[in-house]
């Protein structure tokens, strides 16, 4: 899988002001990310308000990414869920032909035990017809993903390939990277800490913060990669306090107001989420402004 080494980005769903999918402002996105650098397309993630789209929206924006990549970059589906039988029986029925893989979260609510995430990974590793990257997010879902449990996955099935892991925990993202089999991708999912994990040895990131500054980011993970440390560090540190504002307010209220910022979408998010308060608005467009004169 090595086409998925390197920035792959989480993208968001676009709203105008009356919460309906600005399909032109997601286009823009696709094609902004791909001239910006990175190597692959995540759809329907966390930062894409999946939980706050309709069965038929969620086809829509699928239908919308694929159209406008048209083959130039992998993507990856973001597919998961707490109800395991209903995930395998869509994994089992959906067209996946046009994905180099899938995300799947951790399932969330239930708070299973480690065993049963094993025995949940492994129905969806059963049913999938293309890889499975696991994603761990113990912030969101309530449960930690432990190295023991991702290790043992990536042992027992092959098409386990990697896991997008955002645990923000440099120990445990090393403990996977000591333990995993030769070409098992240990991706970061906290832009935050993706160098570090990168420079120990992870194979890049899935990010928020990518497709607003996909042309910096991406060089830093290629510049991390290929063991130009102190390039790539500059990079990390310029970019260290938008990353905290773009998560200070919560995802993707933040990266929205990047795109409002840069003159691409509305920062228009959908209940219970709300977009950024003037203040976090204001140093965003400041941080934006610097790299505009910058470029």
């Amino acid at each position: 899988m090595q086409s998925l080494i390197g920035t792959g980005v989480a993208l968001v769903t676009p709203f105008k002001s009356d919460f309906s999918i600005d399909v032109e402002a997601l286009k823009r996105i696709i094609n902004f990310s791909i001239n910006g650098g990175v190597e692959y397309l995540v759809i329907l993630g966390t930062t894409a308000e999946n939980a706050a789209l309709s069965r038929e929206e969620t086809e829509f924006v699928i239908k919308t990414v694929l159209e406008t990549n048209k083959g130039r970059l992998p993507l990856v589906l973001g597919l998961g869920g707490n109800n395991t039988a209903k995930l395998a029986e869509e994994l089992k029925t959906r067209d996946l032909s046009q994905f180099a893989a899938i995300l799947s979260v951790a399932p969330y609510y239930n708070k299973p035990t480690q065993e049963g995430i094993y025995q949940h990974f492994k129905a969806v590793a059963e049913a999938s017809p293309i890889p499975v990257i696991l994603y761990n997010v113990p912030s969101r879902t309530g449960i930690n993903m432990l190295p023991s449990t991702v290790l043992r996955l990536a042992n027992d099935f092959k098409n386990i390939i990697g896991i997008k892991e955002a645990a923000g925990d440099m120990i445990q993202a090393m403990k996977l990277i000591k333990g995993k089999p030769k070409d098992f991708l240990v991706i970061s999912g906290d832009d935050m800490i993706a160098l570090p994990m990168v420079l120990a040895g992870g194979a890049g990131v899935i990010s928020v913060i990518g497709q607003g500054f996909p042309k910096e980011f991406s060089e830093m993970i290629r510049l991390g990669l290929n063991g130009k440390v102190n390039d790539a560090n500059k990079i990390h540190y310029f970019f260290m306090d938008c990353i905290d504002m773009i998560f200070e307010q919560g995802n993707p209220a933040g990266i929205k107001q990047v795109f409002q910022s840069l003159g691409m979408i509305e920062n228009t998010v959908r209940l219970p989420l709300v977009k950024t308060d003037e203040s976090l608005t204001s140093r965003i467009n400041q941080f934006v402004e610097i790299i505009n004169k910058l470029t």
